[in-house]
Parts: structure tokens; sequence; C-alpha cells
């Protein structure tokens, strides 16, 4: 199999501000652990599966030079850059052209750069099951997340339990599968608590993890078919692919075009969709929040990276880069004090850091962005 992998990084972050800005967004920080950002790491997932050479980045214009210091084992040339973002479906669309240079048939697994995977073996062996499938069989594969609990914060895909195909990808003495891949029934968005427990129970829904795998020709049949605009404006791009006049063509196409993301504008429409149960430790680290539920605690429920002192205090997430923070009294705070701003914010209540990013653009506090 000719195997491809895309990392889209082309997110700002805005929920992870102070620490997260403009120009240290989310995906290029070391929010797991001291060692190796979040790209970093999605890269080395990936390496065992998939080689460097052919591994793309796709991220904006002004991340070029932080992504090349961080990955420094991916050609210069496999980093794609975007003039401004449009979303998923033009991100993979474009990625598509690139690669259908090599192999018009390429088996492509397209991740977002800022997810956070514990069992990396378990996530390898899905992602060999579904390229092994689609390599075979065509179509789309999503990687679908086994549900802990009612979450609110995750898309979801409901699939059909009897409409499914065994693949094998071992030589071995037995006749069991090593992965079931299942027909996709339907997507839904973020649900309310009550819908969220009911998809739980209902035992066939999955969380959308937002991780795709497909075959190049796939793809741009199912661009073409369901999203007829990108369609013609990746033609557009096309002619124009190894010239030199490349970049300012798509910056002119792209300016002209509508952000859509993949899940609506192909997945959702799809009658050629399927998933795979997958069982790895996921999280999308949406938000201070979940930093917070995946981190390691000490006995007073802390989360505590830099100098710090708890007096009295329980359930907090406290993160500082340089001066000590002491927390007396308190309870359930999320504290991020960093030389470019200091957080405070109640847990709970991290998805609204984003609004703290609208406010300084609106009042021209760049500087903190």
């Amino acid at each position: 199999m000719n195997n491809y992998a895309v990392i889209m990084a082309g997110g700002v972050g805005t929920r992870f501000w102070p620490k997260g800005t403009s120009k240290l967004p989310k995906q290029y920080l070391k929010i797991e652990n001291d060692h190796s950002s979040m790209i970093q790491q999605t890269f080395k997932r990936l390496e065992a599966v998939v080689s460097p050479s052919n591994i793309f980045v796709v991220t904006n214009i002004a991340y070029k030079a932080i992504t090349k210091k961080h990955l420094p084992k991916i050609p210069e040339e496999n980093i794609i850059c975007e003039p401004f973002g449009r979303n998923t479906a033009p991100c993979i669309g474009l990625t598509c052209l690139f690669i259908k240079q090599f192999n018009t048939k390429a088996n492509v697994l397209v991740v977002p750069s800022d997810h956070i995977i514990k069992d990396v073996e378990e996530f390898q062996r899905v992602v060999k099951c579904g390229l092994s499938f689609t390599n075979d069989n065509g179509g789309i594969v999503t990687l679908g997340i086994n549900p802990t609990k009612p979450e609110t914060g995750y898309g979801y895909i409901q699939y059909d339990t009897d409409n499914y195909t065994d693949v094998h990808i071992k030589n071995g003495k037995t006749n069991e599968p090593d992965e079931r891949v299942f027909k996709v029934k339907t997507f839904a968005e973020k649900p309310n608590l009550e819908t969220a427990k009911a998809f739980i129970e209902s035992g066939d829904f999955l969380w959308n993890s937002g991780m795709f795998i497909f075959r190049v020709d796939t793809m741009l049949e199912e661009i073409k078919e369901s999203i007829p605009d990108l369609h013609n404006a990746l033609l557009k791009l096309e002619q124009s692919l190894l010239k030199n006049d490349f970049a300012k063509v798509l910056e002119t196409v792209y300016s002209q075009l509508k952000g859509i993301s993949i899940d609506y504008g192909v997945m959702e429409k799809s009658y050629n969709v399927h998933t795979i149960r997958s069982h790895f430790d996921w999280s999308d680290v949406g938000s201070w929040d979940e930093i917070y539920n995946f981190k390691q605690k000490d006995s007073d429920g802390n989360v505590k990276q830099g100098t710090t002192v708890t007096i009295n205090s329980k359930n907090c997430l406290i993160i500082n880069d340089q001066r000590i923070s002491a927390l007396v009294g308190v309870e359930d705070l999320l504290v991020i004090d960093t030389d470019n701003g200091l957080l405070i914010c109640k847990r709970g209540e991290s998805q609204n850091v984003k609004e703290v990013v609208d406010y300084l653009r609106r009042k021209g506090l760049d500087q903190y962005l």
C-alpha cells in the first residue's frame, strides 16, 4: 500500500489564551508534558505507520517557520501553507492535489495536530486496519471513539451494528478479524446532556474524533459530488500546482472560497462512509477544563505546573511560566499565568475564554494576542 498522512495544523486555539496566542497556537504548546509539543506528539504517532517523507502538514503561512522547527524530519515541500483558513474541506482537498501527483489511489490518513492519544499502539493498529479497508474497498473511514460518558462537547457518529466488513491485516492461524468496519448511519452535532445520555444508552453511537482515512480518488470524487464550488476551485489550483505563481493563484482562489468543514460538506452527505469503533484513550483537548480532566491530580484534586503553593484549595488547575502562584481557600479554579497575561476562570467555564480573545481584538489590544 502507498500510505500518506496529513496533519491539519492551521488552528489558532483561542480557548487556550493566554498560553496559546496567534504567534504560538495550541498545536505548538507542550501541553501534555514538558518534552514535546502537541504537533510533535502527533507526528511521532504517525511515524510508525507512514514514512516521514509521506507526511504532509497543512498550516497557515504565518506558521511555516515554527512548523519546520518543530518537525525537522518532514521535507519542507511537504509543508503546505494556506494564505488563510477556510476550514477542513479546502484543507483536505488541497492536500489531495499534492498527493495525487504521486499516486491517484494513495491511501490518506487525516488527523488534527492537537489531539491527545495515550494508547498509541492501539491507535496505530486501528489506523492500519482503516488503511487496509480503504485500499481494498474505497469509501471513507472515520475513526469513532467508544464513548465513556455522555459528553456534550463532541459530535457523534451513529453506525449500523449489522452492516460491517471484517478486516484482516495479519497472516495468522485464526480466522478472527483484526477489526470490523461498520457502515455509518448518520452524524450528530454536539448534543445537550439528555440527548448525549440517550446516545450512550442506545449503544450504537460513537464520539466523532475528526480523524479520517480515504483514497485520494475517492475524496476528490466526493468533493466533486457534494461541494462543486470547491471542486472547481481545486481544478484551478491543479493547473498551477507546479508553477512559480502557485502561491499567488492559491491566495486568489482561497479569497473566493467559503469556509466549510469536511464533516458538513462531504461526510454528512456521502453514502459511502464507514467507521471503526476505536477504544484508545483520546481527547481533542478543546479547553483548559479538558487539560484539568486528563492531568494527574494531587491528594486535593489540584493540577500544578510551575512553582505553586495551595493552602485549603481543592480541584484547581494552576499553570505558571515564571512567577510563583499561591492559592488560598479556593476551589474549582483554572489559573493560567504567563508573560502574556493572567487568566482566572471557574472550572466549567473555559469554553468562554475565546470571548476574552474577541474582546481584546475588538479593543485593538493585539499585543496580548
